[in-house]
């Protein structure tokens, strides 16, 4: 690569940082010259492409191709100065009718676009309440959910404490209901007993009377 093209390389890169840089500004002349800056940038590059000096592209006696520089970055460099050209009328204009309109050239917010961002903000924060809310009643279900589980367990406790209780109630009442009757049981013993002891025995009366 030669002198040339290294300063055509470097040249190159300047224009279309500083294009780059103004073409991001709001006001539209520096969006102008942003443009216009990055178009000779981008032709001086394409220009470092033709490789070293040579003569021009002519076609005439005595010219030999060895010699000739390369056309085809020329013929691009002449598309794209047309194009830009066209590209720095259209924003000539518009930054024309800018100043006219409002009385400065400074591209202003649109307010579709400022509806768009607020209305994807809200669409996040409702998605990120609605998520929380989710979260927080399935934390809710999962509580509630433990308390009937523990309540339905103390339930069962008390329903099985219940039911032992009438269980030792009904046998203790047939413990005394059988201690009660081996009692009355024990006493018609007894006064059998005491009848049959008060009572003159036949069979000895009639021994007795043998003897």
């Amino acid at each position: 690569m030669t002198t040339g093209s290294i300063a055509l390389v470097g040249c190159g890169g300047v224009l279309f940082a500083c294009g780059t840089a103004l073409l991001l500004a709001r006001p539209l002349t520096r969006v102008v010259l942003g443009a216009v800056l990055i178009g000779n940038g981008i032709n001086l590059l394409v220009l470092a492409t033709s490789g070293p000096d040579g003569d021009a592209a002519l076609l005439y006696p005595g010219t030999s191709p060895r010699t000739m520089s390369d056309p085809l970055p020329q013929a691009f460099i002449l598309t794209a100065i047309v194009i830009t050209l066209a590209l720095t009328a259209f924003l000539t204009t518009m930054a024309y009718r800018a100043w006219q309109h409002s009385g400065n050239d400074d591209v202003p917010d649109d307010t579709e676009d400022i509806r768009i961002v607020r209305r994807a903000t809200y669409a996040e924060e409702r998605e990120r309440l609605r998520a929380a809310y989710h979260k927080r009643r399935l934390e809710y279900r999962a509580l509630a959910r433990s308390e009937e589980e523990r309540e339905a367990r103390e339930h069962s406790a008390y329903e099985r404490l219940g039911t032992a209780r009438d269980r030792y109630r009904e046998l203790r009442r047939r413990a005394r209901a059988d201690a009660r009757a081996f009692r009355v049981r024990q006493a018609r013993a007894e006064e059998t007993a005491d009848e049959i002891v008060g009572e003159d025995d036949p069979w000895q009366t009639i021994l007795g009377a043998d003897r």
